[in-house]
C-alpha cells in the first residue's frame, strides 16, 4: 500500500475481493500486535467500550476511501482496534 510506512493487505481467499487483514513493520521493538474488530459503527462501539470500563487510546480516525478505526484498551489492559468500512471516509 502506498504511503510512508510499509503495509501489506492480507487476503485469505474469502468470498469477496476485500482484504481480510493487514501487516506492517513494527514502529518500535516493543510494539505488540493489535487485532482489529469489524463493527458497523466506530462511534457506537467506542461509546460501548467506555461504558463497560474500557479506554479509547486513539479516537475515530479516517483511512481515506476505506473506513475508520479507533484503538481501545479493555479492562484487562488488552489493546484492540475497532474498524468500520466506509468508502466515503475522508
Amino acid at each position: 500500500m502506498p504511503g510512508p510506512k510499509e503495509y501489506w493487505h492480507v487476503d485469505t481467499g474469502g468470498s469477496d475481493d476485500s482484504p481480510d487483514g493487514g501487516m506492517m513493520k513494527r514502529q518500535v521493538p516493543q510494539q505488540g500486535i493489535t487485532n482489529y474488530i469489524s463493527v458497523p459503527s466506530v462511534d457506537e462501539f467506542t461509546a460501548k467500550v467506555q461504558k463497560l470500563g474500557g479506554k479509547v487510546f486513539m479516537p475515530k480516525t479516517a483511512v481515506p476511501e476505506m473506513g475508520y478505526f479507533a484503538v481501545c484498551q479493555d479492562t484487562e489492559n488488552n489493546v484492540f482496534a475497532l474498524w468500520e468500512m466506509s468508502e466515503s471516509a475522508k
